[in-house]
């Protein structure tokens, strides 16, 4: 049941598959969280984003992980530097690349306040 929520700076399109990233990023998150059910990712190209330096645009990738309470620290920060890495493989970040990008993620409990409908199989 992990959400994803995969941001990223739009100018990046075609810089990395986002499809293939999905693809390795689900079984990834599944089993290192030990989550049982199915991962929904929301992918969303960003047209603007303001960095520390407003006069220039840091391309961005940025992944979030919502899982259900329980988890410990540890475990979600493994979690999260797996993720980095997985980013790390799909996304351009040498000095060769056409466009550079910042790569960050977190992983985060969901809110209390969660619900979710029975879905369809």
């Amino acid at each position: 049941m992990p959400h994803l929520t995969i941001d990223y700076s739009a100018r990046l399109a075609g810089a990395f598959d986002v499809c293939a990233l999905v693809k390795q990023l689900h079984p990834l998150v599944v089993e290192e969280s030990g989550s049982s059910g199915v991962c929904k990712t929301l992918v969303r190209p960003v047209e603007t984003y303001v960095g520390d330096v407003p006069s220039a645009q840091t391309a961005f990738v940025h992944v979030d992980v919502g899982l259900m309470p329980g988890r410990s620290e540890e475990r979600k920060a493994r979690l999260s530097e797996s993720v980095l890495a997985l980013l790390g493989r799909h996304v351009p970040l040498d000095d060769g690349a056409e466009e550079q990008a910042v790569l960050t993620v977190e992983v985060r409990d969901l809110a209390a306040s969660y619900r979710l409908s029975p879905s369809v199989r």
